[in-house]
């Protein structure tokens, strides 16, 4: 029988020696290699339990979920994007913040969302704890999650759900901390690049150099076939990490269309719409079914909300939102 201090985490004693270890490992692990980071806490919780899926999931916008990190049926699965819905995984994590559990109503939340991984099998048993961060009042907000799944039904007991939980506040904690960091170095006078946001020239950039590195290793694996093994193994994790940091990348993408056209009453998202397809003020008043003052006193709001003078500047921004 495993003895707790009060206070101290329920884990078994095999637990959390692999706990301890990951805290340490993770610790020194390269600064924003987020994909380290990933496969290693996948790594420790196979040391707890069997593990057929896990995935990480980064959340952005008003409606969508980038999942950086997959592993599924012992292989790593590509990076996606998915837009979530009222009734899975993200929408109950939204509302409740606390851990999720195929048990609480069979997996009928899990199974209402995207499936990941093989979508030819149902996952039988799952687990999926939130990344929170602190909001302005001083709240919980869910700004990720980890999820872990199992093919297998009953795989997981409170254990691995507290192993889990530690685990996924670990990778929270790392997360907020990187960008933190960031936020600091963006109140520095202007001059490092790596202090504005994220545009296409930085990631064409980032992809340019990583892929340069890429065909580096696939021409010392053809000049040296006795060590071409090793040298595609390192290919394809570079592929792999590659794959995930163009996904994290996005995430750090200008939303300020996104989050204008959400700050807009339902009536005025339509106006802005008709007004992003080049509409005058008579033609948006017929398409509308509104009177041309009605009109002009949407598109007043808009401007104002907008912060634009131009109906053509809100029409552009507009654009980009519908876009994203």
């Amino acid at each position: 029988m495993t003895t707790t201090k009060p206070g101290s985490l329920r884990v078994d004693a095999q637990t959390a020696t692999v706990l301890r270890e990951a805290y340490h490992k993770i610790g020194v692990l390269a600064k924003g290699n987020h994909y380290a980071v990933y496969d290693y806490l996948r790594a420790a919780l196979t040391k707890i339990t069997p593990v057929d899926c896990l995935y990480v999931g980064i959340l952005q916008g008003a409606n969508r979920v980038r999942y950086p990190y997959g592993f599924d049926s012992g292989a790593y699965d590509d990076p996606a994007v998915h837009t979530y819905g009222p009734h899975g995984q993200t929408a109950w994590l939204l509302k409740h913040r606390v851990t999720y559990r195929y048990a609480y109503d069979n997996g009928a939340v899990l199974h209402a969302g995207v499936m990941c991984g093989d979508t030819s099998r149902r996952s039988a048993d799952a687990i999926t704890a939130p990344m929170l961060r602190p909001d302005r009042d001083g709240n919980s907000q869910v700004f990720g999650m980890v999820s872990v799944q199992s093919y297998a039904p009953d795989a997981f007991d409170d254990n691995t759900v507290r192993a889990l939980e530690w685990l996924t506040d670990l990778l929270a904690r790392l997360l907020r901390r990187d960008a933190d960091d960031r936020e600091a170095l963006r109140l520095l006078p202007a001059g490092d690049s790596t202090t504005h946001p994220v545009t296409a020239d930085h990631i064409v950039e980032h992809l340019g150099s990583r892929v340069a590195e890429v065909r580096a290793m696939a021409e010392q694996a053809r000049r040296d076939p006795a060590d071409s093994a090793h040298q595609l193994a390192l290919i394809v994790r570079a592929c792999e990490q590659l794959q995930s940091e163009l996904i994290e990348m996005t995430l750090d993408l200008d939303d300020g269309p996104e989050q204008r056209f959400l700050a807009l009453t339902p009536v005025e998202q339509e106006v802005a719409l008709h007004l992003a397809e080049g509409h005058d003020n008579d033609q948006l008043a017929a398409e509308l079914g509104r009177s041309p003052h009605t009109v002009r006193t949407h598109l007043r709001a808009i401007f104002r909300k907008y912060g634009m003078a131009t109906r053509h500047l809100v029409a552009e921004d507009v654009c980009k939102y519908v876009a994203r």
